[in-house]
């Protein structure tokens, strides 16, 4: 019996111990991870700070995780002040090169009114179609530089797209008369959510481009179809299209294929447009073969 009764009294002990052992690792298991738990919620609030944690309480798992945070937390606030400084250069060069730009374009304006000689017109001439390709240089780097740092944002809206290609149409009239191209518009009261003002502008540069890249007497076709949750507006042209091989390659940043290099541009028309299209939760499609004509199908959510 007494060797029964130390067996029981050892089998109570160990089972004690091991049930005191686990509670004890369960209790710092939770507290451990209601400590990290705070760690990471500070940090989403951008709160954690290193002296709200004492490292010699900290196990090393903590420790590391408290070191992490830390860093992040440095790299995040480093990260905003240059993005903060970029802005403030940015705005710097819009303002100290709009002015100056303004001043030749105005000069050169006032010399042409003058009683020049023929080569002088034709100077002139130059001067002023230089200024402002040099105006449009500056402005679409200025535009591509507030895309990457966060500094443009679009407020769509939903609204009749008819109005929004009419402006795009009158602007480019006088393009189509010099080409002596025929533009049509098929659209009727189909609706959209776009910011005007941006996509506009994207817009904008795919019919700049098929006004560009469409000899004298072509055609260019504006249409809208309507889906049940997007707007797709078609851009036709029957100009020089674009090879196979180049198609996914035309919205890169400054990318110009071969057979375009001496004709007017930088590459960063598209590089925009599609940035903007995307930011309105749009998309874009191409299709073309040389010689045949392109086809741009951008995508508009209707709500």
């Amino acid at each position: 019996m007494e060797k029964i009764a130390v067996l029981l009294v050892m089998i109570v002990s160990i089972i004690s111990t091991w049930l005191f052992g686990k509670w004890y690792y369960e209790r710092k298991m939770s507290r451990m991870l209601n400590r990290l738990s705070e760690m990471i919620e500070s940090a989403k609030n951008g709160q954690f700070r290193e002296s709200t944690y004492d490292e010699s309480k900290l196990s090393a798992i903590e420790s590391k995780m408290r070191q992490y945070l830390l860093e992040s937390g440095t790299s995040k606030e480093q990260l905003s002040k240059e993005r903060d400084e970029i802005k403030t250069l940015i705005s710097d060069i819009a303002h100290q090169t709009k002015t100056p730009i303004s001043n030749i374009m105005l000069y050169g304006q006032l010399l042409d009114e003058e009683g020049l000689s023929v080569n002088g017109k034709t100077y002139i001439n130059q001067l002023n179609h230089q200024t402002t390709k040099l105006s449009f240089l500056v402005q679409a780097l200025v535009n591509t530089s507030r895309l990457e740092t966060g500094m443009i944002h679009v407020t769509p809206k939903r609204q009749l797209l008819r109005p929004l290609l009419e402006d795009i149409i009158k602007d480019l009239q006088p393009m189509f008369n010099e080409k002596q191209q025929s533009i049509h518009l098929q659209c009727g009261l189909e609706q959209a959510s776009f910011d005007y003002k941006w996509t506009k502008e994207a817009l904008l540069n795919i019919v700049d481009n098929a006004n560009k890249y469409t000899k004298e007497a072509g055609e260019i076709t504006i249409k809208v179809l309507e889906y049940e949750s997007f707007c797709r507006i078609d851009i036709q042209d029957s100009g020089i299209g674009i090879k196979e091989s180049e198609i996914n390659k035309i919205f890169i940043r400054f990318y110009r294929a071969k057979e375009v290099y001496h004709m007017e541009g930088v590459g960063i028309g598209l590089f925009l447009t599609r940035e903007i299209i995307m930011l309105q939760g749009g998309y874009i499609k191409v299709a073309s073969k040389q010689n045949q004509g392109s086809l741009f199908s951008v995508f508009l959510p209707k709500s």
